[in-house]
């Protein structure tokens, strides 16, 4: 069992994981984060030390999300895994949820302007996140699965920006389809989840 102090922490990751996705770096400080959190600006420097502790822990904690959500996508939908994951990708929920969609979309663009350890962590986390979807994959050899991987993680990363910039819904949804119809065509054959 968490203990008060975990939970606290927990919290406050979430509170700044939250914010970030939805506000940008520069479009939160530590007080809303603290606040959102229901914590005081001491708490959220006792558990994280600064902005740049939240951002770190948010952006891991986010790319976690994903490293556990692939698996589960490969596990539960078979062979249909990466139609089901687009999908659900490029939904309208997913879409319309800035503060709890996904981190590779809404932090990536913050990962840009920050520390070379954040570069670092980012990277680290994304090959996980590639390895993870290239082994739903087939193909010729493991190299020529990664760079599907990746190619299927740019289209949707791409699709997702665009498909929550524009206006209307209808172009959201236009875009939504064509993206996810690139993703799978660049995936190109999946196969079935192995344990």
């Amino acid at each position: 069992m968490a203990t008060k102090k975990e939970l606290t922490r927990k919290r406050i990751v979430d509170a700044a994981s939250q914010s970030f996705r939805s506000n940008g770096y520069a479009g939160i400080g530590v007080d809303g984060i603290a606040k959102s959190a229901g914590v005081t600006s001491g708490a959220f420097y006792a558990h994280l030390g600064s902005k740049d502790g939240a951002f770190e822990a948010a952006l891991s904690t986010g790319l976690d999300e994903v490293i556990d959500g692939v698996p589960q996508f490969q596990q539960k939908h078979g062979k249909e895994w990466l139609v089901a994951f687009a999908d659900y990708y490029l939904g309208k929920p997913h879409r319309n949820d800035l503060a709890c969609g996904c981190a590779m979309t809404t932090l990536s663009p913050e990962v840009v302007r920050t520390k070379p350890k954040l570069h670092a962590i980012y990277e680290s986390k994304m090959l996980e996140i590639v390895e993870l979807m290239a082994q739903g994959l087939k193909g010729e050899s493991a190299q020529e699965c990664l760079s599907r991987a990746w190619a299927v993680l740019a289209i949707l990363i791409g699709g997702l920006t665009m498909a929550r910039a524009v206006d209307s819904s209808v172009t959201a949804e236009q875009i939504a389809v064509s993206i996810t119809n690139a993703a799978i065509s660049a995936a190109g054959e999946t196969k079935e989840y192995k344990l």
